[in-house]
C-alpha cells in the first residue's frame, strides 16, 4: 500500500522531472524565470512580463521565455489568459528558490513585495473588476512577507471562509456556488499550506473541507465535530454540503450520534466489508450489430518545389475509405456514434531521433490488443447533457461545465472523475460496458497502422487539425490559431479507423495512472494501474492525457505525446474532454 510520505515523494520527483524536462528543452536560463512566476497563484502574460523587467534584465532571459513558460507542460490554462502551475511544481521550484544562494528567502519577499504593489495598482486600474483573483494574489504575497502578514493572511482567508459558510451569506449562495467558493477557497489554502504551518487548524480544515467536497465517503462524524479554531475565529462545515449519511450521524450541535433515546449506547468494534460488485460484462451486454460507414482520410506528402531556393511544399491527398460500427441512442434524439476498432498489434512508444521525443515515450515496446469500439468523436456538450441528466452512480454532474458553448463542440473543464461517472452512468443505462481507454488503445486507435509522428504523415497543418498553429513541426508551415474549441469531425477527414479529432482540439483522458516511462508496461493494451485490484489507493495519482488540444503546440498532439492530470481538478482548464470506449462483442 502506497503511504501518504510515499505518495508526496513521488509527486516531488515528478515534479522535478517536468522542470528538468522544461529547461533541458530550453536554456538553464528559463529556470530562473519559472522561479520567479512561481510565487502568484495565478499568472498571465502581462504579469510574467512584469517580474521578467522587474527582476531579470541581467539575468539573460528572452523575452520569448515568457511566452514558452506559459505554453509548457508547468502551467495549465485555467481561463481568459490565465495560468496556473501545478501544485507540485510551484511548490519545488519554490523551495529551489529558496536554497539557491543567488536568490534564497531575500528576493522572495522582494518578488512578494512587487506583486503585492501589483495588485494595488490593478486594483486601482479595475476597481471591482476580478477582486477574488487579486485577492489570491495578495495572500500568496503576503505569507513571504514575516510572520505578521501571514498570520494576517491566514485570518482573511478564515474569515472568507466563515462568510461563505455562514447562514447569512449562504442564503444569497445556490448550493453549487457555495461548493465552487469553498473549493476555491480550501485550494488557495492547499497551495499555500508550506508557509501557514504556523495555522495547522487553517490548513487541518482546508483538508477536511477538500474531502468533504470531494470525497465524502472519507469522513468521519468525529471529524466533522472536530474544533477549527483560528484564535477567535472558529470554522465549522456547512450542513449544505454534506451528504445525507453524515448529516444523520451528526447531531445539530456539531456533536457525534452515539445514543438515541430508549435504546443501548451504540458500541464501535471492527469488522471486514465485503463488497459484492455487479458487472455489466460481455456476456449480458445487447449484442451489436455493425454497419459499415464511408469516410475521408487525408495524407500529408512534403513535395521539394524551386530551383534556385528550394522549399518544401505541404500536398493534402485525400481519399475515399470505409470502416464499421454503430449508433447507441441516449435518448431524445441524441446519439453517440461508436467505431469497431481492430484487434492487432503496434510497437507503442517512438524512438529518440523523432522531433519532439521525450523520456516517458520510451523504451518502445510491442502491445497485442484485443479488438474494440471508440467513440467516432470526442464527447460532446449534447451527449454530455444527455447522460448527465441520468441517474446518478457515485457523484453528481455539472449538466454544462464547458466554457466554450456549442451542442457539437467537444466538452471540457471536466475532471477524470467526471468522465468516469459519464461512463458508469451511460453503462447503467445502455446495459453495455462503456469506459474510458487505456492508454495502449488510445495510441493503437490513433496511429491506426501508421508509424509516423501524426496519422496525417511527418507533419500537420491547421488544415486538418485544430491546435496552435502559430508553431510548426518537422518540415511543416505555421498556420491559423483559432483560440477555441471547434465542432468535432469539423475538418471532414478521419484516420485509417475513421476516428476524428485524434490530433489536437481537446485533450483526452485515459484510464492508466501516470508512469514517468515505459518500463514494466502492460503488453496485452489493458490500462496501468497501480494496485489494481483496490483502486481507491490511488485515488490522487495524476491520469494520462493525450492528443493535445486547441491551444496545444504541435508537438504535443504527436500520436506518442503523453501528459497527465490531477484526476479531481477541473481549474477551468478548457483544454481536457475525452472519448468513451466499449469491449462489447459484435456481429457484421
Amino acid at each position: 500500500m502506497t503511504t501518504v510520505a510515499e505518495e508526496e515523494q513521488w509527486h516531488q520527483q515528478a515534479a522535478k522531472q517536468a522542470v528538468e524536462r522544461f529547461v533541458r528543452r530550453f536554456d538553464e536560463s528559463y529556470r530562473v524565470l519559472a522561479y520567479h512566476a512561481a510565487l502568484p497563484l495565478v499568472l498571465t502574460p502581462e504579469l510574467v512580463n512584469y517580474l521578467r523587467n522587474q527582476f531579470l534584465r541581467n539575468e539573460n532571459v528572452p523575452w520569448v521565455a515568457e511566452v514558452d513558460l506559459l505554453l509548457s507542460d508547468l502551467c495549465s490554462q485555467v481561463g481568459y489568459e490565465l495560468y496556473a502551475m501545478d501544485t507540485h511544481i510551484r511548490g519545488y521550484l519554490l523551495e529551489q528558490m529558496k536554497q539557491d544562494p543567488r536568490f534564497g528567502k531575500l528576493r522572495m519577499q522582494q518578488v512578494a513585495q512587487v506583486l503585492i504593489n501589483y495588485v494595488k495598482y490593478l486594483s486601482r486600474l479595475h476597481p471591482g473588476r476580478k477582486q477574488k483573483e487579486l485577492e489570491a494574489q495578495r495572500w500568496a504575497a503576503m505569507v513571504y512577507l514575516g510572520d505578521e502578514q501571514c498570520k494576517q493572511a491566514a485570518r482573511e482567508i478564515a474569515q472568507r471562509l466563515i462568510e461563505t459558510t455562514s447562514e447569512t451569506d449562504s442564503e444569497h449562495l445556490t448550493e453549487s456556488g457555495m461548493r465552487a467558493e469553498l473549493a476555491r477557497l480550501t485550494h488557495i489554502t492547499a497551495e499555500l499550506s508550506p508557509q501557514l504551518q504556523q495555522e495547522p487548524a487553517l490548513v487541518e480544515y482546508a483538508r477536511l473541507m477538500q474531502r468533504v467536497l470531494r470525497q465524502p465517503d472519507t469522513v468521519t462524524p468525529a471529524e466533522l465535530s472536530h474544533p477549527y479554531q483560528l484564535d477567535d475565529l472558529e470554522l465549522r462545515v456547512p450542513d449544505r454540503v454534506l451528504p445525507e449519511t453524515l448529516k444523520n450521524r451528526v447531531s445539530p450541535s456539531g456533536q457525534t450520534v452515539t445514543e438515541v433515546e430508549g435504546l443501548p449506547p451504540l458500541q464501535t468494534f471492527q469488522c471486514k466489508v465485503l463488497t459484492i460488485a455487479l458487472r455489466t460484462g460481455i456476456e449480458t451486454s445487447p449484442e451489436i450489430q455493425l454497419e459499415a460507414f464511408d469516410f475521408k482520410v487525408a495524407t500529408i506528402e512534403l513535395k521539394q518545389t524551386g530551383w534556385f531556393r528550394r522549399k518544401t511544399e505541404l500536398i493534402i491527398k485525400r481519399h475515399q475509405h470505409h470502416a464499421y460500427g454503430f449508433t447507441q441512442d441516449l435518448g431524445n434524439g441524441v446519439e453517440l456514434e461508436m467505431v469497431a476498432i481492430p484487434k492487432g498489434s503496434f510497437i507503442m512508444g517512438f524512438p529518440e531521433t523523432e522531433e519532439g521525443h521525450d523520456d516517458d515515450e520510451s523504451p518502445q515496446h510491442p502491445v497485442t490488443l484485443k479488438s474494440f469500439l471508440m467513440g467516432k468523436y470526442p464527447v460532446t456538450q449534447e451527449q454530455w447533457q444527455a447522460v448527465a441528466a441520468l441517474p446518478q452512480v457515485n457523484r453528481e454532474l455539472e449538466p454544462n461545465p464547458s466554457y466554450f458553448k456549442g451542442e457539437d463542440l467537444p466538452v471540457e473543464t471536466v475532471s477524470w472523475y467526471d468522465a468516469l461517472e459519464f461512463c458508469e452512468r451511460l453503462s447503467q443505462y445502455t446495459k453495455r460496458p462503456y469506459r474510458l481507454p487505456s492508454e495502449a488503445e488510445w495510441e493503437y486507435a490513433c496511429r491506426a497502422g501508421t508509424t509516423t509522428p501524426f496519422h496525417f504523415g511527418e507533419t500537420i497543418t491547421t488544415d486538418l487539425a485544430n491546435y496552435n498553429g502559430d508553431y510548426t513541426y518537422g518540415s511543416g508551415s505555421k498556420g491559423k490559431y483559432i483560440g477555441k474549441t471547434t465542432p468535432v469531425g469539423s475538418f471532414g477527414v478521419a484516420n485509417n479507423f475513421g476516428l476524428y479529432d485524434m490530433h489536437g482540439n481537446v485533450w483526452e483522458w485515459c484510464a492508466d495512472h501516470w508512469h514517468s516511462n515505459y518500463e514494466d508496461a502492460p503488453t496485452d493494451g489493458s490500462a496501468w494501474k497501480d494496485d489494481n485490484d483496490n483502486d481507491n489507493k490511488n485515488n490522487n495519482k495524476r491520469r494520462l492525457l493525450r492528443g493535445g488540444s486547441w491551444y496545444g503546440i504541435p508537438v504535443v498532439c504527436r500520436s506518442g505525446s503523453r501528459d497527465s492530470y490531477d484526476p479531481g481538478l477541473r481549474l477551468n482548464d478548457v483544454t481536457v474532454g475525452f472519448r468513451v470506449v466499449c469491449g462489447c462483442a459484435w456481429t457484421l
